[in-house]
């Protein structure tokens, strides 16, 4: 497609007597006959086609046939026409045709300045029909264009800068002002009030032989169980419900000085209480040195410190509670035991005294020791008489009467030591053997004298979870103390701006990239 190119129009000087005599009929019989005088054999359209004419080419054609007035209707034909003209539209002295010259009169027939200043135009046919000098050409156009795009960019570029600007402007840098005039004018300062403690756990005798479990005593590791327990109190609701009916938490916070967005209403429950605890009441416990740290924040400094001494002592309540029930686990343990061993005696006892009764013996190793020494004296007689009778029977005539006294004797005896062995080996009833009897009564001993053992045993047991009952095993150890501060703490201003701007922003842009990345997925 070709386009025009856009000329102005001027006016041709000529000279007087000229301009006045020429007419416009003579000067087309003129140019008629000068390309009737050079006129060549036409080719036809398809014929220039064959060519391989460039755009550029064509559009020279063109604007040169419309510089010579030649009605064409496409680039080929004007280059047909013209070639039938006898003119070469492709020749360079064609082409700076284009640009036409003012005429400039003979050096003789020069007048003066005065009168050769160009003539007005009339306003005739002629004039109008005249041709531009402003010709441009494709490179200048080109580079029109480009400036103009550029500048197109530009001013969107500054549109969209503008827009970016009034974005950031509504959805972050007022917010973020906002937020400074707050902390800085509306917000009501708070005083924080900090303190640090350990729990600690008391040393134990047994502690020394109680194996691995005695390495960690004295560390950290031993109260860590206790040490969250603690924290997870102070952090709990439990905690929230006692401070404000011992010291009116609510109360406090409800005071109309303390500004909007930190005060409390009248009537508020316990969960927005709670709310507005957790973020004044602050927890953090480090697991590497067992120290628990707490900072209490509240808008009068002795208020604060009242707060944290209140907490303070709930933990050491809460840490006994931890712990009694264990004290008194072992106490009960220790109690049960001593008097199931109490009862255990009590029966073996009565069992021992029962055999004594049945049998009617009391002490049968007294009495089976006594019946022993009867037989060993007997048998010693017997012994002796045994003697006397075989120095009797030595001699040449023994006497009778002497020899028979004497073995009557020694079977007496014999017949004596026969009996008290048997009077061992059954008893007076014939209800079982002396030996059994002796055995059982024995055993009936030996048991009870275990039973009190026992006994024994478990009452220094008692004893000495009585004595660990007693005793504090965990208990709460102020590191840091808390002390009423005389300058607020918060708000920080600075710090909080920041963040509010690094909240908004953060906001804006994450906004900002999901709705480009949507509008790309629906535009694509």
């Amino acid at each position: 497609m070709t386009t025009k190119p856009k000329a102005k129009k001027f006016r041709i000087r000529r000279n007087n007597d000229e301009a006045l005599n020429a007419q416009p009929a003579d000067i087309d019989q003129g140019s008629k006959a000068k390309q009737n005088s050079n006129a060549k054999p036409s080719a036809s359209i398809d014929e220039i086609r064959k060519e391989g004419l460039t755009g550029r080419q064509l559009r020279t054609a063109r604007r040169v046939a419309q510089k010579k007035g030649l009605a064409v209707t496409s680039d080929f034909d004007a280059v047909r026409q013209l070639r039938d003209a006898g003119v070469d539209p492709f020749k360079p002295s064609t082409i700076l045709d284009l640009v036409a010259q003012p005429d400039v009169p003979p050096a003789s027939t020069a007048k003066p300045k005065e009168q050769q200043k160009p003539a007005k135009a009339e306003a005739s046919e002629d004039v109008t029909n005249l041709p531009s000098t402003d010709v441009i050409g494709p490179r200048d156009r080109r580079v029109r264009e480009i400036f103009e795009i550029q500048r197109d960019i530009a001013k969107r570029r500054r549109k969209r800068l503008a827009l970016l600007f009034s974005r950031l402007l509504v959805f972050v840098f007022i917010p973020t002002f906002a937020a400074g005039w707050y902390f800085t004018k509306i917000a009501t300062p708070m005083y924080a009030t900090k303190s640090e403690f350990v729990i600690q756990q008391a040393d134990s005798g047994s502690a020394a032989g109680a194996g691995l479990g005695g390495l960690f005593q004295g560390t950290s590791m031993a109260t860590q169980q206790d040490s969250i327990a603690v924290q997870s109190f102070l952090e709990s609701r439990s905690a929230l419900v006692r401070l404000n009916n011992d010291h009116g938490f609510k109360e406090h916070f409800s005071d109309p000085e303390i500004d909007a967005l930190q005060r409390l209403e009248p009537d508020a429950t316990n969960e927005a209480a709670y709310k507005l605890y957790s973020k004044k009441v602050k927890m953090s416990y480090d697991p590497t040195e067992g120290i628990v740290r707490m900072e209490v924040i509240a808008a009068d400094p002795q208020v604060s410190l009242t707060f944290s001494e209140a907490l303070i002592g709930y933990a050491e309540e809460q840490i006994d509670q931890l712990t009694q029930r264990l004290r008194e686990d072992q106490m009960a343990g220790a109690r049960s035991s001593y008097e199931e061993a109490e009862k255990r005696r009590a029966t073996t006892l009565e069992r021992w005294l029962t055999i004594q009764e049945e049998f009617g013996v009391i002490d049968p190793t007294g009495e089976t020791a006594a019946l022993t020494g009867q037989i060993s004296s007997l048998d010693q007689q017997r012994q002796q008489l045994l003697l006397n009778l075989s120095e009797r029977l030595n001699v040449r005539r023994p006497n009778e009467a002497q020899v028979d006294a004497l073995r009557g004797q020694i079977a007496g005896i014999e017949e004596l030591i026969s009996d008290l062995r048997q009077q061992m080996a059954t008893a007076g009833g014939g209800d079982g053997s002396l030996a059994s009897r002796n055995t059982e009564l024995r055993l009936a001993e030996e048991n009870y004298t275990f039973q009190t053992l026992l006994v024994q045993q478990a009452l220094t047991q008692m004893e000495a979870a009585q004595i660990e009952a007693n005793r504090q095993v965990r208990y709460l150890s102020l590191g840091v103390e808390p002390v009423a501060p005389d300058e607020p703490s918060y708000p920080r201003a600075i710090g909080n701006t920041l963040l509010a701007f690094l909240i908004f922003a953060g906001l804006y842009l994450m906004v900002s990239l999901t709705a480009s990345i949507l509008r790309e997925q629906v535009s694509s």
